[in-house]
């Protein structure tokens, strides 16, 4: 493939995603991930793109814009390779007996397929089809938080779930989120950010689930501060800064195999 194909392919699938990390362009165009850094450093000097460390963003991105959150099913289908990577290695951190809150989001469904391979865990969940993929394994033990239904995602939301949560104690809570920036994780929709909340009070340890496209990003609703958070699942090493923010507040950060 000559560059100005490899070019032209870079910019149809960063319309599609608008983001996306180096190992999965040179998966999809069949080149090396040197060759796609080159690419990407040109593409970013001709104001075609936004180059960061790992990948890039379509240029109708900003790092630090407030942005929107598609539909779930489009978020699903969007580093799906990636978010199945990061739910494997999540599965690592937990062992029999362990006790898990576990919000709703793409890559908390892709944790929960391979959780079901564990043996004897509490799982509690505001998502239907988390709870039935968990339950597939009958050595596990599940509480499905119900409320009021939200379509879009398959979730229980509002007061009826928070105060569910309330009668809860677990171990870990397990979040998705739709931004990380050095100062906080946060989400785009106020109820499900209540959820993400009140796990977390309920819970002794966070560990947050975050692909490539989520950092250095910024959503309406905080959801807590960096410093509260114990472990950071990832795919692709985030940029320098990003790393010295999680090291200062004492984030263990996993990047994912």
């Amino acid at each position: 493939m000559q560059p100005s194909q490899r070019y032209e392919e870079i910019g149809r699938l960063l319309e599609h995603s608008g983001e996306m990390a180096v190992e999965e362009f040179a998966e999809r165009l069949g080149v090396s991930r040197e060759t796609i850094r080159r690419d990407l450093s040109r593409l970013d000097a001709m104001g075609k793109l936004r180059k960061f460390h790992g990948g890039a963003r379509s240029v109708t991105r900003s790092g630090t814009t407030i942005e929107k959150e598609g539909p779930f099913a489009h978020r699903m289908a969007e580093n799906a390779e990636a978010k199945n990577r990061i739910g494997k290695a999540a599965s690592r951190l937990f062992a029999r007996d362990d006790s898990l809150f576990i919000d709703t989001g793409s890559t908390t469904i892709a944790m929960a397929q391979a959780l079901a391979k564990l043996q004897g865990l509490v799982v509690i969940t505001n998502s239907p089809r988390i709870a039935a993929t968990v339950a597939d394994n009958a050595s596990h033990k599940v509480f499905l938080i119900g409320g009021a239904y939200g379509a879009d995602a398959g979730e229980s939301l509002g007061a009826l779930a928070l105060e569910q949560i309330a009668k809860f104690r677990a171990r870990h809570v397990v979040l998705t989120i739709g931004a990380i920036d050095a100062t906080s994780i946060m989400d785009f929709d106020v109820q499900e950010a209540e959820i993400a909340k009140a796990m977390i009070e309920r819970a002794d340890r966070i560990t947050v689930l975050a692909d490539h496209s989520k950092f250095d990003r910024r959503a309406v609703f905080e959801v807590a501060p960096l410093s509260a958070i114990d472990t950071l699942v990832t795919n692709v090493r985030p940029s320098a800064a990003m790393v010295n923010a999680l090291a200062a507040a004492s984030v263990e950060l996993i990047v994912a195999d």
